[in-house]
């Protein structure tokens, strides 16, 4: 296979893995697997972010959450410790599946392990590639997901609230950033108004 074929055989692959999801997603009148609506997402902002993105980074990016449905956040235990486990659990998992797909579309080894690395986010910080993927999934959170988060979680306070939009910030890089204050203007006005008071302390 060529390079092209190589990441079409991968990204088709990923593709076919996550419309198996039971879960659903509306988006723009259509409904969708959920893990497949949420990998489009991140291929879009991917390539919103860097107009020419690696063969690496466009399956990590599109493998972000293959098959997390069979991986439910129900099966660990309540609170932080039980969160962060199934949170590396997953990006294991995720690490994995990726690296055997793409080994079955002809990948080197290499590279494998390298997006295998990139999934786990062990390297953010310090690994461009690792960086950015979070830069993406931190803006797909914003636009797709904080509003029905906000709804759901009626259980947190102000202070809990501002925690979480500062710690996605510092997640992110300058990019990151500005691409998110252009998009705050969209969200709704409460939403806004939390942004902004998260990042003037």
């Amino acid at each position: 296979m060529s390079n092209g074929q190589q990441l079409g055989c991968a990204l088709d692959a990923i593709d076919a893995a996550n419309r198996q999801d039971p879960n659903v997603e509306v988006v723009d009148g259509q409904s969708l697997p959920r893990e497949y609506a949420y990998s489009l997402h991140m291929t879009r902002w991917l390539l919103a972010l860097e107009a020419e993105p690696s063969d690496r980074l466009q399956i990590a990016c599109r493998a972000q959450h293959i098959e997390r449905w069979t991986r439910p956040r129900a099966d660990y235990p309540e609170g932080r410790k039980g969160y962060y486990q199934w949170r590396q659990d997953c990006g294991k998992f995720h690490g994995e599946r990726a690296a055997q797909i793409m080994a079955e579309c002809g990948f080197p080894e290499q590279e494998c392990q390298r997006v295998a690395t990139i999934l786990t986010k062990r390297e953010l910080r310090q690994d461009p590639d690792t960086q950015l993927l979070e830069d993406v999934a931190c803006m797909v959170f914003l636009e797709r997901y904080f509003a029905d988060f906000y709804e759901e979680k009626t259980d947190y306070d102000k202070d809990k609230w501002l925690r979480i939009v500062r710690r996605t910030w510092g997640k992110m890089t300058p990019r990151g950033h500005e691409a998110a204050l252009q998009l705050a203007g969209s969200m709704p006005a409460h939403l806004q108004a939390l942004l902004q008071e998260a990042l003037s302390e």
